[in-house]
Parts: C-alpha cells; structure tokens; sequence
C-alpha cells in the first residue's frame, strides 16, 4: 500500500511540475525547442513575447531570443559589444530595448547569419518576420583575420541590404542587434591600443 501511495505522489508530481507556457501573442508551444535541423516558416518560427513587453522576440529555430527592435544608432565594435552586455540599464540614454530583463550580448556571426533569407533582400529577413526597423548593417561579436591573422582589428558584420556576410575593421561605425541565450563561446579579441 505504502509503494502505490508513493507512487501516486510521485505521478502528480511529474504532472504538477510540467513545463509552463509563456505569455506571448502566438499559439503555443512557447518553450524554445531549438531545431537548427529544421527550416521553420517565419509565423512559426518566430513568436513575440507579450511578458517582454512586445521587445524580444523567440526564435523556435534557434531557441535564442532577440531584440525585435533593435537601436538605430551606429556604435564601433568594442562599444556595440559593451552596449549589449548593458542592455537593460535603465540609466542608459538612449534606452536599448530588453524587455527589461539583463543578459543579453552581440551575437556571433553563425546566429546573426541565422536569420538571413537569402530569397529576400532590404531586408533579407524571412518574408513575414516580426522584427521592426531593421537596418543593413549590424556587427557580429566574431573577430575575423586580416591577411589571414587575426590581428584584433577586423569583425565580421552581417548584411541585410544584400544580404551577406562581410570583414570590416571594428573603428567603423555599425548598427548592433542583441540576442540573449544560447552561449558566445568565443572570447572577442580586443583591437590593440
């Protein structure tokens, strides 16, 4: 009797603790379940997050989540990179939108790379994307070789105009987009002084 009690308490737990929906304005499932085997057409693949105050955006293919709109203004790469570790400051002028959570980062080239549709150009998001003001440029946190070394003066930038990927030296000025989730695992070389 004590063994089918237990088991009993054990089975409603298991269902008591199930995994809980986030509000957001799409149907669910809301969990990230990232399927970068997949292909998603965009009204599935991205969802809105309503409990982030409609500022981020989750990606079901990647299971990151992104500013849906990101800064307009245009920073070089080493202050892009601090301004994303920043995001969510409220003393920050201007404010950068994040949903009013921290946590968020430049993302690598591979995850910008992520969300060119390369059937669509200005921007070459997938058509029906629910992001607002995209630029053409934003800067990616990958440093990329110069001359075949990596010197800590070029960073790789992705392109929406076209859309493509391009090296340009970390001086110039760029528009950033920040993601959170997932994991930066490459430590950015820093340009020297």
């Amino acid at each position: 009797m004590r063994k089918l009690l237990s088991s009993i308490a054990l089975a409603a737990l298991a269902v008591a603790t199930g995994p809980v929906a986030a509000q957001t304005t799409g149907n669910g499932p809301y969990y990230a379940n990232p399927s970068w085997d997949q292909q998603l057409p965009a009204a599935q693949r991205f969802i809105v997050l309503s409990n982030w105050n409609n500022e981020a955006v989750l990606d079901r293919e990647t299971g990151l989540v992104w500013q849906r709109s990101p800064v307009s203004f245009t920073v070089p790469w080493l202050d892009a990179l601090n301004l994303c570790y920043v995001a969510g400051n409220s003393d920050l002028v201007p404010p950068i939108p994040a949903g009013g959570r921290h946590g968020w980062r430049l993302p690598s080239v591979e995850e910008l790379a992520s969300l060119i549709d390369s059937t669509q150009s200005n921007p070459g998001l997938p058509a029906g994307h629910p992001f607002v003001g995209i630029q053409r440029f934003y800067w990616t946190s990958t440093s990329a070789p110069d001359n075949g070394v990596l010197t800590g003066i070029i960073a790789y930038e992705v392109d929406f105009g076209r859309p493509l990927v391009n090296s340009v030296n970390k001086a110039t000025s760029n528009n950033f987009w920040c993601v959170r989730g997932g994991s930066s695992t490459q430590v950015p070389v820093i340009p020297p002084s």
